[in-house]
């Protein structure tokens, strides 16, 4: 049996979640919301490599990803013009998008994504 490996947890939840060979980088969201959907989608994919890092793995270790959108209609498109520049090649993991409510009204994007250690 692994042993569970939690980083920069907090009482409410942890960042990171590693066991067995799975790394779970929780929702990440943008730190400055003054800026439009592919700013904010720049700074999130960097809290997602500084999580990774954290992990022992980077971005080419991508097994699942979720992305939530405020405003899928609007910003989809631009999201993924980000994303796409992102990945390496050859390295896109499965992957859901959907529209929802977000915790904040100036929140564009929402990302949380699995990898293999």
């Amino acid at each position: 049996m692994s042993d569970i490996v939690r980083i920069a947890t907090d009482s409410r939840m942890s960042r990171v979640v590693k066991a067995a060979d799975l790394i779970f980088v929780g929702g990440q969201t943008s730190n400055d919301r003054t800026f439009d959907v592919k700013v904010q989608t720049r700074q999130v994919l960097a809290n997602i490599d500084g999580f990774l890092s954290l992990a022992g793995a980077d971005k080419t270790r991508l097994v699942s990803a979720q992305v939530w959108l405020a405003d899928i209609a609007r910003d989809f498109a631009a999201m993924n013009e980000v994303w796409e520049a992102w990945l390496p090649p050859g390295c896109a993991p499965t992957r859901a998008t959907v529209e929802a409510k977000l915790a904040a009204a100036d929140m564009l994007v929402e990302i949380s994504v699995t990898a293999l250690a």
